[in-house]
């Protein structure tokens, strides 16, 4: 195996902590694949920003691999991918202190992140995960999400 120089190029917005929704856009050797995902813990009141979730999604620790393992299951090795893209919007909502505080936008933002994982399905793109939430949407702030991510995924505007 040959050594090669790769880059990747952060903005430093990315390094702000919060809610925020993002997808991956993984281009595999079977075609295109998506994951939708979010900032904002379920069991703490911590609100990563999504730079942090960047390797962790793609490592080897069970509990925070979610793409690596949803890639492993659709019988994609991660290393045979030829680009991952993170394409990320927020923060929606700044990290807060306290879980009772927390709650209130960490439901908000999960119900943002279900509907556009169904609306990017929907629209025919692959997603590789099935977001669960029974959470009310938020149709306002849907509308201002949607329309963030329409400009990399243009299929979802007739959805």
């Amino acid at each position: 195996m040959g050594a090669d120089t790769h880059t990747l190029k952060v903005p430093g917005a990315m390094l702000q902590r919060g809610f925020w929704l993002y997808v991956w856009r993984v281009d595999t050797p079977e075609g295109e694949l998506l994951y939708v995902g979010r900032t904002g813990d379920s069991s703490s009141p911590n609100a990563a920003p999504p730079y942090a979730r960047m390797g962790q999604h793609l490592g080897h620790v069970k509990a925070s691999n979610a793409l690596r393992a949803h890639l492993v299951r659709a019988g994609v090795k991660p290393e045979s991918c030829q680009a991952f893209d993170l394409i990320a919007h927020g923060p929606l909502y700044a990290e807060q202190d306290d879980m009772g505080s927390h709650r209130g936008p960490r439901d908000i933002v999960a119900a943002l992140e279900k509907q556009l994982a169904c609306t990017l399905a929907t629209a025919g793109y692959k997603v590789l995960n099935t977001v669960h939430c029974r959470q009310p949407l938020d149709k306002e702030i849907w509308s201002m999400v949607k329309a963030a991510f329409i400009e990399h995924f243009p299929d979802i505007g007739e959805h």
